[in-house]
């Protein structure tokens, strides 16, 4: 059967297209925080403790987030959060590595997609190539995605690219990458610019993937007394972690105390700790939250804006 051959498309440098946002978005971690109510702050002051007492019992802190966590300036605030020992893995998706790289080589990020899409050259950016080449030098070497791209910004190099990254400070990638901290990307075919590029070498990604989802799945074996974190990753996070927490169980079946934390800005007033509520209400399709539900430990959820939600929480934990 025929396939669509990449080699035919425009690829154009990021200095041609316009971007929608650019390195003021970024937030100073030291800054004052947005105001929140007495109720949220103290759900917040229980978040803060447990992370905490985690760290307390040498026990893992888990990160999962998705991509308007960059695109809302806070890279700043979870660099901090990693200098501090307060971030022991992150899981995120590919959009996530699209942004941070762009910010750290480009100085902005964020295209007009209707505006591409029209003119068919969206996603047709050098992007692809640089990021192609990472995955690529990373499955050779068995390293897993989120190193690869995380050593191409901080140390410039991917196979035989040498690549300078202005802005490599405000990297999450690059930060994880320097004080060895896991980053595991999930990986959907087809879901992101990157793909379209004929740099893109699809059993390259699928390798460096395999080895993220992996590492993983071993961090959340060791999660007993630890915390999960999930911040706006309504699919990915809770259908990955779903899986890992059962392959953890599986091998160790005395996991059982753990505390999920779920932060987004969709309506949710059901107490989940009862149970999960009946079909006719509307709480039963939050669907990442009736998964979180059922893996067991503790779980909550908490609606706030993220920047509301991290930039508190890093300054109860600073």
């Amino acid at each position: 059967m025929k396939q669509f051959d990449r080699s035919k498309l425009k690829i154009k440098p990021l200095s041609e297209r316009d971007s929608k946002s650019g390195l003021s978005i970024l937030i100073d971690p030291d800054s004052a925080p947005s105001e929140i109510s007495q109720q949220q702050f103290s759900r917040l002051e229980i978040i803060a403790d447990s992370i905490l007492l985690a760290r307390e019992k040498n026990a893992p802190v888990v990160f999962a987030f998705g991509a308007h966590l960059i695109k809302n300036g806070l890279s700043r605030i979870m660099i901090e959060l990693m200098k501090r020992d307060y971030v022991q893995h992150i899981l995120s998706n590919e959009a996530v590595v699209i942004h941070d790289w762009e910010l750290a080589f480009h100085g902005k990020t964020e295209e007009d997609v209707r505006r591409y899409v029209a003119e068919g050259q969206f996603g047709l950016w050098e992007t692809g190539k640089y990021i192609g080449a990472a995955v690529k030098d990373g499955a050779r070497n068995n390293q897993g995605y989120g190193e690869s791209i995380g050593r191409l910004i901080s140390k410039g190099i991917a196979l035989d690219i040498a690549l300078i990254h202005p802005y490599k400070d405000i990297s999450i990638l690059a930060e994880a990458y320097r004080l060895n901290i896991p980053i595991s990307i999930g990986v959907t075919i087809g879901q992101n610019i990157t793909h379209t590029h004929p740099d893109l070498n699809f059993e390259s990604l699928g390798k460096v993937g395999g080895v993220d989802f992996l590492r993983f799945v071993e961090t959340i074996s060791g999660l007993q007394n630890g915390v999960y974190l999930s911040i706006g990753s309504a699919v990915l996070s809770p259908q990955i972690f779903e899986k890992a927490l059962s392959m953890a169980k599986n091998v160790n079946p005395k996991l059982k105390e753990y505390s999920i934390y779920v932060n987004d800005i969709q309506p949710g007033t059901w107490n989940w700790s009862e149970g999960e509520p009946p079909k006719d209400n509307p709480a039963y399709y939050l669907r990442f939250m009736k998964t979180f539900a059922r893996m067991g430990g503790s779980s909550e959820y908490i609606k706030m804006d993220n920047i509301k939600f991290l930039h508190n929480l890093y300054h109860l934990l600073k």
